[in-house]
C-alpha cells in the first residue's frame, strides 16, 4: 500500500468506526438512555484551547462560540486518533486483513480516555465517581467504546473489500 492510500484508509477508517458509535448512541437516545452532549465536549474543547484544562462543572463554564460544531469535530478527530493507533499498533497488514479481536480490545482500552482523562476535567470525576449513578454511567462508556471497536473491524472489512 502507498503511503498516500494508507493515510485514507486510517482516516475512513476511523470516521467509519465513529459513525457506528454515534448510530448506537441515536439508537439508545432513540430508547431514552441518556448520551453524550457534544455541546458539552466543544466546549471543554474550546476552554482547552484557552489554556483551561479542567472544570469544576463543564455545563455551569462559559459556553464557547461554535461548541457544538467543536464538540463533533473533536469526536471525529479523536475517532481518526484512534484508528491511526489500531493502524500503529497492527501494521499496514491488518489493514489489508483486518481480524475482530485487536479492533474491539483497542475499542474497549480506548474506554480510559474519557474515563480518566475527560470526565475529571469536565467536572465528573474520575470514572464518573461525581454522578448520581457512576457505574451505570462507567458501564454505558464501556458499551460505546467496545460497539466504536466493533465499527473499526466492521469499517475495516469494507474499506479492505473496497480497496481490492
Amino acid at each position: 500500500m502507498a503511503s498516500l492510500e494508507v493515510v485514507a484508509h486510517v482516516f475512513l477508517l476511523g470516521v467509519g468506526a465513529t459513525v457506528v458509535m454515534d448510530l448506537w448512541m441515536f439508537l439508545m437516545k432513540a430508547f431514552g438512555v441518556p448520551t453524550l452532549n457534544f455541546a458539552f465536549v466543544g466546549r471543554w474543547a474550546g476552554h482547552v484551547c484557552q489554556g483551561k484544562f479542567a472544570h469544576a462543572s463543564i455545563g455551569q463554564a462559559m459556553p464557547v462560540r461554535g461548541e457544538v460544531v467543536l464538540g463533533w469535530v473533536a469526536h471525529y478527530a479523536t475517532g481518526v486518533a484512534f484508528a491511526v493507533l489500531l493502524a500503529c499498533i497492527q501494521g499496514v497488514a491488518w489493514l489489508q486483513e483486518p481480524t475482530f479481536l485487536p479492533a474491539v480490545a483497542l475499542g474497549v482500552a480506548t474506554v480510559a480516555v474519557p474515563l480518566f482523562v475527560i470526565q475529571p476535567a469536565m467536572g465528573a470525576g474520575f470514572a464518573s465517581s461525581k454522578t448520581p449513578t457512576p457505574a451505570k454511567n462507567c458501564m454505558r462508556s464501556l458499551i460505546n467504546h467496545a460497539v466504536f471497536g466493533v465499527g473499526l473491524y466492521l469499517s475495516a472489512v469494507v474499506i479492505a473489500l473496497a480497496s481490492k
